[in-house]
């Protein structure tokens, strides 16, 4: 997934058989090639070239397209599934494929790393969502920060802790809230001198906003499987000195504890599977 600092200029509305949607317009030579790749009724990630990475209830996979333009030969894309009353919600507002757009689109235009928008197409009937794709470049070298969280010891976690809450208050700060703000949704790109450089997944989980409370930006913290002997340290770093508070720290263990208590009623219930299985999730 490649990223790319400049402001998006106005996207290219593009069709491809029973798909609508918007072609960022640095692709524009690209078009005809990207709609001939879905005017056949066929997912891409069914095609040549394409490696899946996740297979779900949403399907996450690269693909390799020689005809695109330099430094986005790779593409990842999601394709989303819209069944039973899940798919009611498409009436009442945008669709997945189509938050994923504006999240990223967001995202770039404030200046917070994440992959290259490159596309979103949708199907519709009578007004109701059928199946969606949203494309963004592929940036190599980039991991989840889970797997950091889990190697890194001492010094080097405190630095890779260190720049995550600064990268998350400038978020914060620029209006900029992920509402589900989990390890999986934070890529990491290190350099050979240590440095890290944090980009957002998931953008159709984005939302902007004109300010956001402190209450509110320490609770996003929640969902961040932040090593529990590290926990401290990082909302001290995140609040900086001018705002640390041991009542935040606490508040955020409190939240921390609640969260861990939901997800573990969840699973004992077995209330994820039932929402799948009755498809309103």
């Amino acid at each position: 997934m490649s990223e790319h600092p400049d402001r998006p200029p106005s996207p290219l509305e593009i069709e491809a058989g029973s798909l609508r949607g918007l072609l960022h317009a640095r692709f524009r030579d690209q078009a005809a090639e990207l709609a001939r790749v879905f005017e056949s009724g066929r997912s891409p990630l069914d095609g040549p070239g394409a490696k899946i990475i996740h297979e779900g209830r949403n399907r996450l996979g690269v693909v390799s397209w020689p005809w695109m333009i330099a430094g986005f030969h790779k593409v990842v894309v999601k394709e989303f599934r819209f069944r039973g009353a899940n798919s009611l919600k498409s009436l009442l507002g945008p669709s997945k494929a189509l938050r994923s757009w504006l999240g990223a689109v967001g995202l770039v235009e404030r200046g917070i790393p994440t992959p290259f928008p490159v596309a979103y197409l949708e199907e519709r009937k009578r007004g109701i969502v059928q199946n969606g794709y949203y494309l963004s470049g592929w940036v190599p070298d980039g991991r989840e920060i889970r797997g950091l969280f889990r190697e890194l010891e001492s010094d080097p976690l405190r630095r890779l802790l260190a720049g995550l809450a600064a990268f998350l208050w400038e978020c914060h700060d620029k209006g900029v809230l992920h509402r589900d703000l989990s390890d999986g949704n934070i890529m990491v790109k290190t350099d050979e001198a240590g440095r890290h450089r944090f980009l957002l997944l998931d953008t159709n989980r984005i939302r902007i906003r004109g300010r956001i409370g402190l209450r509110g930006r320490v609770r996003n913290l929640v969902r961040l499987g932040v090593p529990a002997a590290s926990q401290r340290f990082f909302v001290d770093r995140y609040l900086g000195e001018a705002r640390r508070r041991n009542f935040w720290f606490v508040y955020y263990r409190a939240r921390k504890r609640a969260y861990a208590g939901a997800v573990a009623l969840k699973k004992k219930l077995g209330l994820r599977k039932l929402a799948r299985a009755l498809r309103i999730q």
